[in-house]
Formats: C-alpha cells, structure tokens, sequence
C-alpha cells in the first residue's frame, strides 16, 4: 500500500502557483465585467462617507515608479477604508492644462505654436493630454486600482473651468487680485512666468565678480577719488542697476588695497584682500553704514548714477557688505527700490535676450552675456576680483534650465489677505508625517505674493477684460457671471474664439470711465496650480457630476513636493473663498530613489520601469513593494530589491497555498470546531491570529502601511511556517480525516486564511482575488473579495495567561531547536523525526515540562522525549544560559513508520500493516485511509 496518498498534500495542479503577469489580466477583465465598483458603492451606500480626494497627476506621458507608489498607496487606503463600513468612493483626475502639455504635445505633434491659431493649438493639446490620460488610466487600472474610471474629473472639463472662474471671481471680489509691476521668477526656455512652487534649486557655476563703482558725489563723507565695490554672481544683471545697498548698522571702511580707495564693509576687508591678492590694507576712516546714505556713484559702464541706499537685507556671509541692487532683477532689490521710488530696469525680452534698453548687449542671452560684461568690466578697469564658484541656484522644474528674476506685469493673489487664516487652518488640519505641519506652515508664514498668470496658450484664461477707453481692467460679478456660463456651456475655448466685445455681458458699460464702448480681453492664462487648487470646489462641490463626493475630503495623500504645490495651492483658493481648509487630513509620502538612495535617472541607468516589473513580475509585486518601505521618507527600489519582494510575497502565497491545501475537505458551515474545543495550541494560534489583526488593523487606520507588510509577512514566516503549521502537519496528515483533532487545526487554517486574505485585499489585490475563489465560504460567495469586510478582533481570543505559558514554550522550544541544529551539523541525526530528545530540567522549568510531558514531542516535532532531573545532566548535554534547562539529541530508537515518518519500537506490530505504528496502523484499519 502507499501510505503517501493518505496525506492531504496539495496536489500539483492545486491553483495558487504564480503566473501573475499570466493571471492578473484575466482578473482585470472579470472586475470590469461584473462592474466591482458598481458592487462596492452599492454595498456600502448609505454609510458614513470617506473622501479621499485624487490630486491630479499630468496627462503627458507613460506612468513611472513615482505615479505607482502614489496610486498604490491611495488604493490601499480607499479598499481599507471601504472594508471597514465606510462609503469611500474614488474618482480619479487629470491635470490637463498648462506647459508640461504644451511642451509634450509640440514634440509629439510637430507644432509650431507661433504658427498655428490659438483655437487650432489648444485643440492639438486638448488631444494630448485626454490620449494620455487614457494610457494613463489604463495603466493604473493595471496596477489594481479600483475607482470610476468611467466618469473621471480632468482640469479641461467645461464645468470644471467654469467653477474655477467663479473661485478667481470670489477672489478678486474680496480685493486679492491684483496687477503689479514686481520681479517674478521667469524661464526664458518656457518663455513664462512661474510660481514659486515651480521652481527647484539645483547646483550651477556663476561667475563671481568684484566690481568698482566710482563715487560721483560723497556727500561730504567719501572722497571723490574713491569707489564703492561690490561683489554679485550675476554680471548679467549690472545693466539694470541703479543702487548699492548698505545695511544701516553695519561697520564700513575706506581702505587703501592695491593703491586704490575702496568701501567695503570693515569685517569682511580680510577677505577682501585675498580676493586682490593683497596682504595690506590701509584703513583711512570708518563709518556706520547710516553715514553713506545717498551717496552717488557712477555706473561702470552705463550713463546713469547708483545712489547709495540702505537694506536690512544685507548681511555680511559673503562679498563686500555692498549690495548690487536692481529692482527689475530681485525681490529684495525690487522692495528696497520701491522704499527710495527707483526706477525699475529690466531690459530683457521673454526669452532672456537684452532688449535695446540694455546698450550694446543688445540681442544677447543673459547667461551669454555675462562674458561680454565680464570683458567691459576689464576693458574699463573696474574689475577688482573675478572667479567662478559653485552655488544653488533656480531652475524650472519642467525644463530642468536656470532661472532668473524679471519685473513684468502679471497678476498676483495677495496672500497676505488672507495668510493668517490660512495658518490658522494648518493647526486645525492633521499631517501625516507630523513634521509636514510647520513645513508648509513655514511657506505660508514666508511666502510672497502668489503670481497667478502665466504667458501660455494651453489653459484657462484669466477672466478680465480692458476698457479701450479708459485703459482699465473690468472684473466684477456681472462679468464673472457671464464668463462662467459662458465656460460652462462651451468651455474656455470660447475665449479665445471669440473677440472680447462678443465675449462681454451685453449692455457693459465700464465701471471705470462710464464709457466702454469697446473692449479687449487679457492674454495671459492662469497658474496651473490654480488650476488644480480649484479642485476642492470643482470637483468635490458638484453634485451634477459626482453626488457621492462632499467637501472636505477626509485626505489629500501626495509626494512631499506638494508642500509648495497642490496642497499649498487648494489650501489658498480654499481659505481665500470660503475661510476653510479643503482637507482634514494630509499624508505625504516621498521620492523613488535606487537602493544607493541616489534620484532615477536615464544616465545613471538606474531607471526601474513599472510596466516592465508588471510585465516580467505582476503588478502585486510592486503593491507588496509599496506596502513594504516606509513611505515617509524616500522609498528605493532596484531589480534586487524587487527580486526580495518576489521571495517575501512567495512566502505569503505559499502560506496561503499550504492552508487551501489542507482545508480542501473543510465546509466551515459543518466542521467548525467551537473555540472551547480546541486543543491549547490551536488557541495559542488563534490568539496570535487575533493579536495580528489588532496590529494590521491599527496600521491601517494610522497609515502605517509597512507595518501591515511586516506584520503579516513575520507572522506568516514565524508564527505559521516555522511554528504552528510545522508541528500540526503531523495531526494534518495522519489524523482521521473527520477526526476532532484534524478539524480542530482545519478550523484555525480556515479562521487564518480568511483574516489573511481580507487583511492584504488592500495591498495584494490580484492575489487575494486568487484565494478567495478557491476557499470554502459559509453562505452566499461574493463575487468579490473586495466586498467582503475586515476580520474583527475576538477578545475572548487574547488570553494574557495562555499567552504567558506558551512564551515559556517558545523559549524551551528555542533552545531544542539549537540543540537539534547541532546535532545534524554534527551529523547525529539527519531530520528532526530521528532524534529522541533527554531533557534535563530543575525548579520551575522542572514542574512545567511535567505538566506539558505528553505534547512535547509534537511540539518539538522529534520522535520520542524524556524528562530527568537536572542533577543527571549527561556530560555532553548542551546547557541553557536563560534557564534550569540542559538538552541531548541522540538518534531514535526503532523503525520509522512510514505513514508519519516518526519512529517507533513497534513499528510492524500489526502483522497486516508491516511498516507502520501503532497509531498510524490503528487509524488505517478504522477509517480505511
């Protein structure tokens, strides 16, 4: 007979076997055919909502590793939230509008935007991006993530522009609209204006430069045959000066260096001579820098005076103490300017080149122009100092090229309107991590006026006309009214269709002059983080497109970066319009980066491609990945790391895989065993099941998605694999198949397997799917696992005193374990079913090992086990450190049974079953198995 066969192994075409790149389509297709998110918004209708509100990524290109954890994320959190009795719905968006399109769509469709119609042009990224937000849909959906891919919110949405008009209109209603004049970060590449929220700082080498400024007028204080010198990284800039600032408090000398009166600021003088390349320096007189107020000097190269002026902003880090200032070219310069009502120079046109106001570096680039400032400088012999240095400096996050200051007319929102309201709002909103609170609360606190415009095509206009008359702008809410209707019936296309006297209200008249006889409307677009800051009110404030959202949303969940981006931006609109945040809670997580920690990148040829992974892996691979790191700080990834994720979620699947293999013969609705009948060990395992649903659970509420990873993944390896399943295989496989012992261990199989899979619905969607299919239910079988609820913690299963007991057992256990693995090493034994193991205890250890004597062997899974007192420790015992406790492995007697593997001294008792045990021979007579 083989006995073989009477083992209840999974058999070799038992599912669950990988394949997941093979399976997880087919999957797919059956969620879209039944409609799941249909199914779950039914379910859970009614139910107190959980809005998780979708920032919207940009339409302009295949998903990378940074949209994955992101997506991935955010499903984990809407699947645990729609388990645990909430109506979590999940409409996705689509940022659509603005340059990153502009850029993709010309390089994609070949257009010259200078060439075609605005009407032509907007159409063609129109295309773009809603092409790229199919692909883009398609690809998340691929990923596993559940939402309504059906009815979607993009930024180009008629109803969409028309709410975000009336968020500006409100806005400009309440006076935080302006039009200035005011140096704002502008990239030639682009040809636009940017916020601060579009700009990141990255190395860069700038010439340094040391340059005299003759004195025209001392003002009785310096002599006329003096200079003042001053020290900037941007020689490009020198033609738009007209000031040197000074700080008011701050010691200055006139100094004699390299036979040349200068000023500088006295402490830095040391520094300053080895910039000459001096070692003396002769002091003639020191001043307060009050004391050089209005002094005039000579511009080196242009016909204009720079007055001498005075700046707190001057600090002694670096320099002179005397401070370049052009008001056209820097904030601060364009602030202390405004203080003494300086002209404001900025002789540049949109693409960075010198206009004629700028001499003879007409025509020039401003990077270019630096050399061609440099040789003037030379040229004119007031150059003192000059060398290059490597320093942070602004680049446009879009095109990655530097930046520069330029003063245009644009329009700001005057955040200090409403920036303590917004601080306000900080405090009463929750940030996950923690530190993210005085992070942006520090933005806000410091940040300036917010520019709102941009010199582009591709977006939503800004919502003014002009007087032909008067000259002025007209916004009111008659014109806002009629710009919105106007938007939501044809959207903003209409605006550039149109001529601005078709565009007006009929019967305007202008609120400036009375007149307003023609108009001509405003050419800019908005900021698309306006755009998306609108979200809050243009998607969640509709109930003709999404009745099931409301405002608030319960969370905004994006990279760390949207501390200046998206949730700087809806905190704004939000705060401005209508006094409140859009958000209760904001979780940020952050960057991809290689398992060195360094930034992805081509050149480095360290890019992962999510799509790739899913093909060659499955997409719960990258799931499980996302689970496993801690999203708060930067998240690496690398085909080796990948490579351990596939090792630990085979280690999760193959526990799954053991526990429908052996509950194959299990109807929960019939064989259950009641708790109070289960044998000890099989309470001590379901009362860590219970104790690792609190845990996950907990986790999951908190937004600690590693620690479901590690939990579930330790418990599957420790608790089961190496524990529980390993000593109750023996009961599994030989028991009567209906015994009480063996439904009683296929109880708790079932019991874990079922908590399992809905615990990790929300990280391994396909897998959990794959299970659910294939194990026994009680009642009706869902057509989903994703309609099923999270398992709930039975306390009766937490037993503090159990719990104390069997951690004595895994202590004992431990130290058999090592004495075992000694004895194999030492070649004593081969498996642990050939070992009989002498356990020489005292005292209390003495005592509980009595108690426990009849289930020790299985517990140590040998084949035979005997007490003694520790006074009879045999010499070659091996001692505990931790307890009255020694151990010997010697081999066992007899002859292995071979139904169980174990041996015994009368193995072939039985005439009719020759190699079998008593108990296993027993068993096969009664029960024919």
């Amino acid at each position: 007979m083989d006995y073989s066969k009477t083992l209840n192994l999974p058999q070799t075409e038992f599912p669950m076997r990988g394949n997941l790149p093979q399976r997880e389509p087919d999957m797919l297709k059956y969620w879209a055919e039944i409609d799941l998110y249909k199914k779950v918004q039914e379910k859970n209708k009614g139910k107190n909502k959980y809005i998780l509100h979708d920032g919207p990524p940009y339409a302009n290109g295949h998903i990378h590793l940074g949209h994955t954890l992101n997506k991935v994320l955010k499903d984990m959190v809407v699947k645990y939230r729609s388990m645990s009795g909430y109506d979590a719905p999940y409409i996705p968006g689509w940022d659509t509008h603005g340059l990153p399109i502009e850029q993709q769509a010309i390089k994609a469709m070949g257009i010259n935007r200078h060439q075609v119609s605005p009407v032509e042009f907007r159409n063609k990224c129109k295309d773009y991006a809603l092409e790229y937000a199919k692909i883009q849909s398609e690809e998340f959906q691929r990923l596993g993530v559940r939402g309504d891919w059906d009815r979607p919110y993009y930024t180009l949405l008629p109803q969409y522009e028309a709410t975000q008009i009336r968020v500006f209109g409100e806005m400009a209603k309440k006076g935080y609209i302006y039009k200035g004049l005011k140096p704002v970060y502008w990239c030639a590449s682009c040809e636009t204006a940017l916020a601060e929220a579009e700009v990141e700082y990255a190395d860069k080498t700038s010439p340094s430069v040391y340059v005299k400024f003759a004195v025209k007028d001392g003002k009785g204080t310096l002599p006329q045959d003096a200079s003042v010198v001053i020290w900037t990284t941007t020689p490009w800039t020198l033609p738009a000066n007209v000031a040197i600032s000074v700080h008011p408090e701050f010691e200055y000398v006139l100094a004699v260096v390299a036979e040349q009166k200068i000023v500088v600021a006295k402490e830095l003088l040391e520094a300053f001579k080895q910039v000459v390349g001096v070692e003396e320096a002769q002091v003639l007189e020191t001043f307060k820098g009050e004391q050089l107020e209005n002094v005039v000097c000579q511009h080196p190269f242009m016909e204009r005076e720079s007055l001498v002026i005075l700046g707190e902003h001057v600090t002694l880090e670096a320099g002179t103490g005397c401070v370049h200032t052009a008001p056209g070219h820097g904030e601060e310069d364009f602030a202390v300017g405004k203080k003494y009502n300086l002209p404001v120079i900025s002789p540049l046109d949109d693409r960075g080149k010198f206009t004629s106001e700028g001499g003879k570096f007409q025509g020039q680039f401003i990077l270019d122009a630096n050399k061609t400032i440099l040789e003037e400088l030379k040229e004119r012999e007031v150059l003192m100092g000059h060398n290059n240095i490597k320093h942070q400096y602004p680049h446009c996050w879009r095109c990655k090229q530097p930046i520069f200051f330029r003063a245009t007319e644009q329009w700001f929102a005057s955040v200090e309107g409403f920036r303590q309201e917004a601080l306000n709002a900080i405090r009463n909103v929750k940030w996950v991590p923690s530190w993210g609170e005085d992070r942006i609360y520090n933005m806000v606190e410091g940040r300036g006026d917010w520019c709102v415009s941009r010199q582009r095509t591709w977006g939503v206009p800004i919502p003014i006309f002009y007087c032909n008359d008067c000259g002025k702008e007209i916004i009111t809410e008659e014109t806002i009214a009629h710009i919105q209707k106007l938007f939501k019936e044809h959207g903003s296309d209409i605006w550039f269709a149109k001529e601005a006297n078709e565009l007006v209200p009929p019967g305007l008249s202008c609120n400036h002059c009375g007149k307003g006889s023609s108009y001509r409307k405003e050419t800019d677009i908005m900021d698309v983080w306006f755009d998306s800051g609108s979200s809050h009110l243009s998607v969640l404030d509709q109930p003709e497109l999404w009745p099931e959202l409301q405002r608030p949303a319960d969370l905004y969940l994006e990279g760390s970066d949207q501390h200046r981006g998206w949730f700087n931006s809806s905190l704004s609109t939000s705060v401005a319009v209508t006094g409140k945040p859009p958000y209760k809670t904001v979780l940020t997580h952050g960057f991809v980066v290689d398992e060195k920690g360094r930034k992805m990148s081509k050149s480095l040829g360290n890019v992962v491609d999510p799509l790739k992974v899913i093909n060659q892996m499955g997409a719960d691979i990258l799931r499980l990945w996302v689970s496993s790191a801690d999203y708060r700080g930067d998240l690496s990834v690398s085909q080796n790391i990948l490579k351990q994720m596939t090792e630990s979620y085979r280690k999760i699947r193959n526990t799954a895989r053991f526990l429908l293999g052996n509950i194959n013969d299990f109807d929960p609705a019939k064989d259950k065993v009641d708790y109070k009948e289960l044998p000890e060990l099989d309470r001590v395992a379901l009362m860590e099941l219970h104790k690792l649903i609190k845990k996950v659970l907990a986790a999951y509420g908190n937004y600690e998605f590693h620690v479901v990873y590690h939990a579930v993944h330790n418990f599957c390896v420790l608790d089961l694999s190496a524990f529980y399943l390993d000593i109750i295989k023996d009961r599994l496989y030989t028991a009567p198949p209906a015994s009480l012992e063996r439904r009683a261990a296929q109880t708790v199989l079932y019991e874990t397997l079922d908590a399992l899979m809905r615990l990790l619905v929300p990280v391994l969607a396909f897998t959990t799917e794959e299970i659910y299919k294939h194990m026994p239910v009680v009642g009706e079988r869902l057509p989903s696992v994703q309609l099923l609820d999270m398992p709930e913690v039975n306390v009766e299963y937490i037993d503090p005193e159990l719990e104390k007991k069997w951690d004595k057992v895994y202590d004992i256990r431990k130290e058999v374990l090592k004495a075992l693995e000694v004895a194999r090493q030492n070649k004593v034994i081969g498996n642990a079913l050939e070992a009989k193991v002498d356990l020489y205890a005292g005292g209390e250890v003495e005592e509980f090992l009595k108690e426990m004597s009849s289930e020790l062997a299985t517990i140590f899974i040998v084949s035979g086990v005997e007490l003694h007192p520790i006074s009879e420790a045999a010499a070659g015992a091996s001692k505990s450190e931790e307890m009255e406790l020694a151990v010997r492995v010697s081999p066992a007697g007899g002859e292995k049974c071979e139904r169980c593997w174990m041996y015994h001294s009368k193995v072939g008792a039985d005439s009719e079953h020759g190699t079998l045990c008593p108990r296993c021979a027993d068993v096969v007579k009664k029960h024919h198995c």
